[in-house]
């Protein structure tokens, strides 16, 4: 039976006022009263300079609490706005890129005109976030926001934006770790400066609520419906968004991003019984703060055993990651499951395009051997031995590494059925940057001692979550590429607190996170070379096996195969490949996208075929990236991981925007 809606309200409030109560409490020894006196009445000037908890409370916590549930309810508030918008339960501000281009606009600001911070912020936030969501509409279309489509054209525009805003970070190490933990999400105040700038932001929040219930459940008729009645879609669209981007805009300023709220609000708002398009306004904002006030109490406490700073947006992942795999596991239907369709039109393989593709391959080798940079002038001749020392271990690793996460994604492609599917998106490569990361953050071992071993045992943790998770599903391509952004973004969160310990080595994490080739020694490169072929050669001796997986479960087993067991040691062996580059060189991304749907595109039909030019195409592009990123900003560099994923993620969109073309004739 379902409560009567006054009595979930009154219960919503008082959950919110017990959490809020409790944060307040924790960590003090004032009491309440003495709490009451410090709200009604202040602290008197006597006290200021020999009372310090008095003084902390009422400026540190207390405007914490209030930052707390302005960010908390705007952000629910923004969620389910646009959530209305493109009736579908799985957009947030997060997944759909807004958040990441709001980041990268406030990074832009800080770097290139620290001058302007103290009064563009909110300004160069908007412009990033507004960016992210032409770039996602642009990829998706007005008319495909309902379906998976804008989720991955949102995934696309974070992991692009991102890539961008981790190599302005590595460019400017001194900002670092400041910049690290702004990302991170952290709602520590110093003084009601940052409360008393952001509330004005928030009153365009007062005025969605007021206004935005009546033309918000008009749209529930769909946009032809809600056309018929008078409604302009379109407008109301851009005046919805942009007045909630710009309330997101200065949240993010204020506090940095806050992940999963902006999902997990609306969806909860449904869940307790809102019905009208303004009852889910306004639960949402009620159970936001409430969700930010809980995380935030969950911060301050696990501050206080391990006595450092525990950014929100951790905590916040922490409670929104499971309900988004919850979500993903309740809410995707048959119609999102098949709507992964082939992203080329595959031609016939000729001794033309074979030519072609060696002759790039052998390019892009001469290139990296005989090209120097001398007295700033750019030369090409036979290297001398000092450079030769320096130039065959990366030159070596490049190469294996990129045909060896071609090759995993080729493996992961096949046996998921999607042109999409590869380690960085399943959550394979997150897994082990959060299992090196860790080790070196927090027992203080250097990353250069530690071995693919670490990294095997992060990718396999993951692999293993994927596969229990997946069951339900049967391993269908939209839940589990959805669970695997998830939990990447649940590691990606932790690697981000991992940072935060300030350590020595906290600028090589820095490095390697990017994914350079920079300090590859002889030894690491022969390692990789020998490990990648193996697990190469391995896989094109089970060409067979990986031709039936692809044929579809049922196909396989009618010919003998045990799907189970094939399926898993399959993935087992994407795994390995992935786990044995990240270890060496760091995590390396889209070239498991791209290289095998190059190969697709240039005619590779047959397993064996596509394995083997995927392997070729891709160490010839983390080559070229390795190259371009030596010489594209010299004298500094742009290691090799940066490049590809900046690269890679265009063509990721390109992609996209090719197959809304292909869907839509």
């Amino acid at each position: 039976m379902r409560l009567p809606s006054t009595a979930l309200q009154c219960g919503a409030i008082f959950v919110l006022c017990f959490f809020t109560i409790i944060f307040l409490q924790i960590d003090t020894n004032l009491s309440f009263s003495t709490q009451w006196g410090i709200v009604t009445g202040g602290i008197p000037q006597s006290l200021i300079a020999q009372d310090f908890e008095r003084v902390d409370w009422a400026y540190a916590r207390l405007p914490r609490l209030v930052m707390a549930l302005l960010v908390g309810a705007s952000i629910g508030l923004i969620g389910s706005v646009i959530q209305q918008l493109t009736r579908n339960p799985l957009l947030s501000p997060t997944t759909l890129g807004t958040s990441s281009g709001a980041w990268l606009g406030l990074i832009v600001l800080s770097i290139f005109w620290p001058e302007g911070q103290t009064h563009f912020q909110a300004m160069a936030a908007m412009t990033g976030s507004l960016l992210a969501l032409a770039l996602v509409l642009l990829i998706s279309g007005i008319r495909q926001l309902t379906g998976l489509s804008i989720v991955l054209s949102g995934m696309a525009v974070n992991l692009l934006f991102g890539a961008i805003t981790t190599a302005l970070i590595l460019l400017n190490e001194k900002y670092a770790q400041n910049l690290f933990i702004w990302g991170a999400g952290d709602l520590s105040q110093n003084g009601w400066d940052k409360v008393q700038w952001l509330w004005p932001h928030c009153l365009i929040g007062v005025a969605i609520l007021a206004y935005a219930g009546k033309p918000l459940t008009l749209l529930k008729l769909g946009q032809s419906g809600a056309a018929g009645r008078g409604l302009n879609v379109t407008a109301l669209f851009l005046i919805l968004m942009i007045a909630g981007l710009w309330i997101l805009s200065a949240a993010i300023t204020m506090v940095g991003i806050i992940g999963f709220l902006g999902l997990v609000a609306p969806n909860l708002a449904r869940l307790v019984g809102a019905r009208t398009a303004t009852s889910e306004l306004y639960w949402s904002s009620l159970l936001g703060a409430t969700l930010l006030i809980m995380s935030d109490n969950l911060a301050l406490i696990i501050g206080l055993f391990s006595f450092d700073i525990v950014p929100t947006g951790l905590t916040t992942a922490l409670l929104g990651a499971p309900l988004l795999i919850w979500l993903i596991r309740q809410r995707l239907n048959h119609a999102d499951n098949s709507s992964f369709q082939a992203m080329a039109r595959k031609q016939a393989f000729t001794q033309n395009r074979l030519f072609m593709v060696f002759g790039v391959f052998s390019a892009v080798i001469l290139l990296g051997v005989f090209s120097h940079f001398q007295q700033n002038q750019y030369v090409l001749h036979w290297p001398n031995a000092f450079s030769w020392q320096l130039k065959w271990p990366r030159l070596i690793a490049s190469l294996a590494a990129g045909a060896a996460m071609a090759v995993s994604g080729v493996i992961m492609q096949r046996l998921i059925h999607n042109p999409l599917a590869s380690p960085d998106l399943l959550g394979l490569s997150a897994g082990a940057v959060l299992a090196m990361v860790g080790c070196s953050a927090f027992f203080g071992i250097r990353l250069g001692e530690l071995g693919p071993l670490i990294a095997f045992s992060g990718s396999m943790s993951v692999l293993f979550l994927l596969l229990l998770l997946g069951r339900k599903f049967r391993f269908s391509p939209a839940p589990m590429i959805l669970t695997g952004v998830a939990l990447s973004a649940l590691i990606e969160t932790f690697v981000q607190f991992s940072l935060l310990k300030g350590t020595e080595e906290i600028y090589d994490i820095l490095r390697w996170l990017a994914g350079s080739t920079y300090r590859v020694t002889p030894d690491q490169a022969i390692l990789l070379m020998a490990c990648s072929s193996v697990f190469i050669l391995i896989t094109l001796s089970l060409h067979r096996w990986l031709t039936l997986m692809s044929m579809g479960k049922m196909a396989a087993a009618a010919r003998g195969i045990a799907v189970k067991p094939t399926f898993v040691l399959l993935l087992i062996l994407a795994a390995a490949l992935c786990a044995t580059v990240t270890a060496l060189l760091g995590p390396i991304a889209f070239i498991s996208i791209v290289a095998p749907h190059l190969a697709s595109l240039l005619g590779a039909r047959t397993v064996l075929m596509q394995l083997s030019l995927s392997a070729l195409l891709g160490a010839t592009l983390l080559q070229a990236s390795d190259w371009l990123g030596q010489t594209i900003i010299y004298p500094n560099h742009l290691a090799a991981g940066t490049m590809v994923t900046i690269l890679g993620g265009a063509y990721f969109i390109v992609l996209l925007l090719k197959n809304r073309r292909n869907t839509a004739v």
